[in-house]
């Protein structure tokens, strides 16, 4: 490892991993504040009116300005520059997140005033992390590392956070309430923030130069930017359909994270403790997953991949909490599902990534993510008003009979054969050329 001493953050020819290693610290720390607040927000609002109905419009309004505020992001993270762009919205987050837990102190804390902060978090997280990810194939270069494994590697980190995120949330919920949680959520961004802008190399994560135009001597401005990232995603047949049926998993496993799991906690007597430990477990055998993608997925069949992490991810998650077994029985089967699904970000990210030219990174990533994450607003909406229409059970059934058949439908589809056709290279450092592969997850 050669340490970075130039502006640009480090010699040209020579390998740092420095840049990676910011990068991913940077999602680590507010990824786990993310899930942190997984367990903890969903769990403050249940436990304080007794509604899963109230327990998804919270989950929608927070995940609804993350999506329409990320599509629209790309072409301002691609002038601007991914770096600035992390950490004044991780900020942002911060500041937002300490306000919930201050004004539940004061007494100041209405619902319409918890809306309106959700939804504020929402729409500064989704440039914070569009902003992360866009920064790891630049990393990866600098480094080195063929970007899938960079892209298995930010899997793991994602992983990571998440065992790590929902065993303290569920931790801290059970202790010390969800505000302790809410609180500890906003420290992560506030130190995500803090990564992003003193620790990375100084020539890290700049602006994408472009062309100027004829008209004005300028690069091109931002309307021509977001119609040039659409219209080159329109012509992808192979990322729409990763996009839709990633686009449906999402609303399906946001329907599970934010209102399916905390009923089935509460109905069950498990409480906030399980859903950490569920989630921890999971996590944890993601981290194995993605380890093993990290190391070997460059080297495997693409799509099998795939349909298998995703048959293994999605419905059985949904099935075994419609019965009723013993704990252990559900964290085997978390087990198995999350390292299946540790091998799907990766293969997603390294496919989308090695399609999209360097320049158009940002803005097609946020159109591409933006598409595939529209879902997830509504999925805590209507699961929560399917729960209270019909009940618990119909509804996880239901949602996991439609899990399998999206995934492997789309796997049938014929433009599917792509992935396969091409494999990871290790890219020069500073490379000009337009990217043949990289590191963006599409699923969540």
């Amino acid at each position: 490892m050669t340490d970075d001493t130039s502006e640009a953050g480090g010699i040209p020819g020579k390998r740092s991993l420095r840049p990676l290693v910011g990068v991913l610290a940077a999602m680590a720390v507010s990824l786990t504040g993310t899930r942190i607040s997984l367990v903890a927000l969903p769990w403050f609002v249940l436990v304080t009116t007794g509604s899963a109905t109230q327990t998804g419009l919270v989950a929608f309004c927070e995940m609804t300005p993350y999506v329409v505020v990320k599509a629209f992001t790309g072409p301002l993270v691609d002038r601007i520059g991914p770096r600035a762009v992390s950490w004044t919205t991780d900020l942002a987050s911060a500041t937002a997140a300490a306000a919930v837990p201050l004004f539940h102190t004061l007494d100041l804390l209405s619902f319409p005033l918890l809306l309106a902060l959700v939804a504020l978090i929402g729409a500064a997280r989704g440039p914070g992390d569009l902003a992360k990810e866009v920064m790891v194939p630049e990393a990866a270069e600098r480094g080195l590392v063929p970007l899938e494994r960079a892209t298995g590697l930010a899997g793991v980190t994602e992983r990571l956070a998440s065992t790590v995120g929902l065993a303290v949330g569920g931790s801290l919920v059970a202790l010390l309430g969800p505000l302790t949680g809410l609180a500890v959520n906003a420290g992560c961004f506030a130190l995500g923030s803090v990564i992003v802008k003193l620790a990375l190399p100084r020539g890290m994560g700049h602006a994408v130069e472009e062309a100027p135009s004829q008209a004005g001597g300028k690069g091109p401005g931002y309307w021509r930017r977001f119609r040039e990232g659409f219209a080159f995603l329109r012509g992808e047949p192979l990322l729409l359909t990763v996009i839709v049926m990633v686009g449906i998993t999402n609303l399906l496993d946001a329907a599970f994270a934010s209102v399916l799991v905390p009923v089935w906690a509460r109905e069950s007597g498990s409480g906030p403790a399980a859903i950490g430990l569920m989630g921890s477990v999971m996590g944890a055998a993601a981290v194995g997953g993605s380890l093993i993608a990290a190391v070997v997925a460059h080297r495997l069949g693409r799509r099998v991949v795939v349909l298998t992490g995703f048959l293994l991810a999605g419905a059985p998650r949904f099935l075994i909490l419609a019965i009723d077994v013993p704990l252990w029985v559900v964290l085997a089967v978390f087990a198995v599902s999350g390292f299946g699904g540790g091998f799907v970000n990766p293969v997603l990210g390294a496919v989308l990534v090695e399609r999209v030219p360097r320049r158009m990174l940002g803005r097609v990533n946020a159109l591409g993510d933006s598409l595939a994450w529209a879902g997830i607003p509504l999925g805590g909406l209507i699961a929560g008003a399917a729960v209270t229409a019909v009940g618990l059970v119909p509804v996880l059934l239901a949602c996991g009979a439609a899990y399998l058949l999206t995934t492997n439908l789309a796997g049938l589809r014929p433009e599917w054969r792509e992935m396969d056709r091409t494999r990871g290279r290790v890219l020069k450092p500073h490379s000009k050329e337009d990217v043949s592969q990289g590191s963006a997850d599409v699923a969540t």
